[in-house]
């Protein structure tokens, strides 16, 4: 048996109505992730998953209901917990951490049908847009082996879009689910903050982490959205539940709406095929659903070494108990970050990021006084070289290499909602992200944007060679 291409709700439905056993499911997930050239499995739980399968298969014969994820085979990004599997970080420091017990979000997802196989691979404590560490080597694009799947939920991308399983976990602090499914022709979205809570034991940290799926389908986010999202006493940022994410999907009209659409947010150049491909699914959405588009001054502050900045205490609190001893197991990147912030950080820094934080959120109440939706790049480059760096040019213009997050950040500072989409491939093969905002607790409104793209441009749901 293949594994299963299409989206995981179908996948679901088809289990629940007796059509596909969950543990043939499992089991050609299994095969595929044994034949993968993705590398984009840190750890894989088996005989956990093949009992977990079986039981599933016995409530539907007992004609018991299993849940909306009902034998959906499932990956798990490698900075969640899972009960009795490592989380790494990505990061050799970490190879011995096993967890007690799964996170908030794993638990749900358990409770509603999904059968977790394991872990993915991600940047060393998802510093990168890239996915390449000491610990697991470098992660591959299924569009094309020699590119990156991003980062830092690059393992759960090239997983998903690489048909080794149908939907993954993702976690967001500066774009890395978002940035993933625009390299890979996917669906991410990132909610408003404490959509999809964070316990237990939540690093509240620089207020811009995120969880959220790496999906081939809109239906697939809401779905996942009935499930994982809602209120949990041990992350104290966590939203009320709110129910009917999928009851409702595309319930909402969208005509009248005012839009702006801005490819770069005056902030960075694109490369000619991202902005190229992004104003013409942009145009396309603008004629599917009747929004009106509007020119709407945008102007955030273009400073992402700032954001940078807001992680640096998280880093040092998962590092300095290991620092200097750790250093040559560290990625380069996180070895200059965490010598950096042990000799230099001083109190003006965090000061700094509070002066940006303001900012930006001022710049976005602006800008949604004067639009409704915003249309914008994911992600200014094609997927780059799979082991990286993160390019520092574009068309010839030297813009430093955390520019990649540029497009994206502004919505982790500020916790406005916001998805990525397929906008296309590229004439050199590649996938192209189109990103959506909305207002804070708007969430239910991107996923009807979102609706109205897929039914308006459908995109492929896994590269062309997947299982790859």
């Amino acid at each position: 048996m293949q594994p299963w291409l299409e989206d995981a709700s179908s996948l679901a439905d088809a289990i629940r109505r007796g059509d596909v056993r969950a543990a043939d499911a499992v089991e050609a997930s299994l095969a595929a992730i044994g034949a993968s050239k993705l590398n984009a499995i840190t750890h894989i739980g088996a005989e956990s998953a093949r009992d977990a399968a079986a039981a599933i298969d016995r409530r539907i014969r007992a004609g018991d209901d299993p849940g909306p994820f009902a034998g959906v085979p499932m990956l798990i990004k490698d900075v969640e917990d899972v009960a009795g599997m490592p989380t790494t970080h990505g990061s050799i420091t970490y190879r011995d951490n096993i967890a007690a017990a799964d996170s908030t979000s794993t638990a749900r997802l358990r409770r509603a049908g999904a059968v977790i196989l394991g872990k993915t691979t991600m940047s060393e404590f998802g510093f990168v847009a890239y996915t390449s560490t000491r610990l697991y080597g470098v992660t591959r694009n299924p569009w094309n082996l020699e590119r990156t799947p991003a980062g830092s939920s690059g393992g759960s991308s090239a997983a998903v879009a690489g048909g080794l399983v149908p939907i993954a976990s993702g976690g967001d602090g500066g774009g890395s689910i978002r940035i993933p499914a625009a390299y890979t022709s996917l669906v991410g979205m990132k909610g408003t903050y404490g959509r999809i809570p964070r316990g237990p034991r939540a690093k509240n940290g620089p207020l811009t982490q995120h969880l959220g799926p790496l999906a081939r389908s809109v239906r697939d986010v809401a779905r996942w959205y009935d499930v994982a999202s809602g209120y949990d006493a041990r992350d104290p940022f966590s939203l009320p539940r709110v129910d009917g994410w999928e009851r409702d999907l595309g319930s909402r009209s969208l005509r009248g709406l005012r839009v702006a659409i801005s490819p770069g947010l005056g902030i960075v150049p694109l490369e000619p095929e991202v902005e190229r491909l992004v104003a013409e699914t942009a145009d396309t959405l603008i004629d599917a659903t009747g929004m009106r588009r509007v020119d709407a001054r945008i102007a955030a502050p273009d400073d992402p070494g700032r954001w940078a900045n807001a992680g640096a205490p998280g880093l040092f609190n998962d590092l300095h108990e290991h620092w200097p001893a750790c250093k040559e197991d560290l990625t380069f990147e996180i070895g200059f970050a965490i010598a950096w912030v042990s000799e230099h950080y001083r109190v003006w820094h965090p000061a700094a990021v509070d002066r940006y934080r303001m900012e930006i959120n001022e710049a976005m109440a602006d800008l949604f006084e004067e639009c409704d939706i915003l249309l914008c790049a994911t992600n200014p480059h094609e997927p780059f070289a799979a082991e990286g760096p993160m390019p520092s040019t574009i068309n010839g213009e030297h813009i430093g290499p955390w520019h990649n997050g540029s497009l994206t950040i502004p919505g982790n500072v500020t916790g406005y909602p916001a998805i990525s989409v397929p906008a296309g491939i590229s004439r050199n093969g590649l996938p192209v992200g189109l990103q959506a905002y909305a207002r804070r607790h708007e969430d239910a409104l991107l996923l009807d944007l979102a609706l109205a793209c897929e039914r308006a441009r459908p995109w492929p749901l896994t590269a062309p060679a997947a299982p790859v």
